[in-house]
């Protein structure tokens, strides 16, 4: 316990440096930004933002892309409350009650108890990450290169059967994104690989490129072709932030137990967020004693689910950063940027880069404090944003993200490749497919090969060694039952209706 307090004060001795606390605030002002935006989001922000934190330190560039994300959670949720838009997914659910107590006049009580129910779980799950994470990781640096290889294979196959829409179309999507990370010089003898005779593509594709590609270029092309406009249609009619004390005892359950599921079912790869606001929403709607109430206002149906949300996204960081898995795509781009610089997320951070991990961990409750006291002052503001045109917007899109990627490498091949992935994400769109496994297929290609071929090397080219050690046979069991039993008619037809056809 001692150790853990010591590693606290540490990590706020680092968060609190005047660079890393601007940081902060930037990354949870534009997160909240981002999220109100529908259209944005924190995928193609943290895109557009990657060439930019390559000037930074490691741990100030990764407290500004974690304060995007999470920020967004909330972002989303103003919005969903005020004008029945979510600008994030996961704020899907809190539509339903949400924008039926804006109507009712109490949008100022619904973003009030969003905001005290993102900030509760919000530092409950960094007390969980402080706590749970060293042990978590002392345990992983016992792991076997076969062992690991079948931990980031299980990861992948865990990601592919929550991603959204049908799960071939998901399997579809990591394969291409591990094919992809493939494509460049061999990792052992040097030889070219899928690279079409492209020089330029020795060094294999870059991360920037796709990314902006996937989540920047093919965005903004969808969101043109449905013609999107963003109009507030709550401007001006937003009550005083105070809520009952009534509306706070029935709250006060909710976000507790929100937040417990967000917590728990954020650590799984894939939608793992957006899955928790929408199991608490359900648990709020079978314990209530009335039930009826659900999607006309009741207060329980935006505090679980915000909380839930808000705890997921921020216990996600416990994989990305103990095991080296990022469980969606938003942090697959923050281990591509940690690698950029060096650090490789996995058993050895908390030992290797201490001011990395406790100052990561430490931002993370004063971002979740800057949201609280910033975000309810400014709603009206973030409501006048809502009424700038797309047209305006998307240019400036375009132009960052030409920007960004030619600015990583100085070279206009990445350029060229940027717009490539943005036509290809676009298509995937029109064709139904989801471009976020394809991502953690990208991220976690190289490794996977790496530990495979290294596996392999030890075992003197005996493929028995990922049965013999029992942590990868366990692991590929797990992985091998889960496909079965995720096949099996009523588990498939339950999966579709929690994760969507579409």
């Amino acid at each position: 316990m001692s150790d853990l307090f010591g590693n606290l004060v540490h990590g706020f001795e680092v968060a609190l440096s005047l660079q890393n606390l601007g940081l902060c605030f930037v990354g949870a002002l534009l997160g909240t930004l981002v999220g109100a935006l529908p259209g944005v989001g924190p995928i193609a922000t943290i895109a557009l933002l990657l060439p930019i934190t390559f000037k930074l330190d490691p741990t100030g560039a990764l407290i500004m892309l974690a304060g995007i994300y999470y920020g967004a959670q909330y972002g989303g949720s103003i919005t969903a409350i005020l004008m029945n838009l979510p600008g994030e997914i996961s704020s899907v659910v809190t539509t339903l009650d949400g924008h039926a107590m804006a109507r009712d006049g109490r949008a100022g009580e619904a973003l009030t108890i969003a905001a005290v129910g993102s900030f509760v779980a919000g530092t409950l799950t960094t007390i969980m990450i402080a706590v749970a994470a060293p042990p978590l990781a002392k345990v992983a640096q016992a792991f076997h290169p076969a062992d690991y290889f079948s931990l980031l294979f299980f990861g992948l196959v865990l990601a592919t059967i929550l991603a959204h829409g049908p799960m071939l179309k998901g399997i579809a999507m990591v394969l291409l994104g591990v094919f992809f990370s493939l494509v460049g010089s061999d990792v052992d003898i040097g030889a070219m690989r899928y690279t079409l005779g492209f020089p330029d593509l020795a060094d294999g594709i870059g991360f920037v490129p796709l990314v902006m590609g996937l989540f920047g270029i093919a965005e903004i092309a969808s969101n043109l072709e449905k013609n999107t406009g963003l109009s507030a249609s709550l401007s001006g009619r937003i009550s005083k932030l105070s809520v009952p004390w009534a509306s706070w005892k029935r709250a006060i359950p909710a976000i507790f137990r929100g937040t417990g599921i967000g917590a728990v079912l954020g650590l799984l790869p894939g939608s793992g967020n957006i899955l928790g606001a929408f199991a608490s929403y359900l648990l709020e709607k079978r314990i209530s004693k009335n039930p009826k109430e659900f999607g006309k206002g009741a207060i329980e149906g935006v505090a679980a689910p915000e909380s839930a949300n808000n705890a997921g996204a921020q216990a996600a960081f416990i994989p990305m950063l103990t095991l080296g898995i990022p469980p969606n795509a938003v942090l697959a781009m923050m281990v591509g940027a940690l690698t950029i610089h060096g650090i490789t997320p996995g058993p050895q951070v908390i030992t290797t880069n201490p001011d990395l991990f406790w100052g990561l961990v430490a931002s993370m409750w004063l971002g979740n404090l800057m949201l609280l006291v910033i975000n309810l002052p400014l709603i009206g503001m973030w409501v006048k944003l809502l009424d700038l045109p797309y047209k305006f917007l998307f240019p400036a899109i375009v132009l960052f993200c030409c920007v960004g990627a030619y600015a990583v490498t100085n070279s206009a091949f990445d350029v060229y490749l940027t717009a490539f992935f943005g036509v290809f994400g676009y298509l995937l769109l029109k064709l139904g497919f989801e471009p976020a496994p394809l991502v953690l297929g990208f991220v976690l290609g190289s490794p996977m090969e790496e530990n495979f071929r290294r596996a392999l090397l030890l075992s003197r080219g005996d493929a028995m060694t990922f049965i013999t050690h029992p942590i990868s046979l366990t692991l590929l069991v797990a992985t091998i039952a889960l496909l079965i039993v995720t096949l099996m008619p009523k588990i498939a037809r339950f999966r579709d209706d929690a994760v969507g056809d579409s």
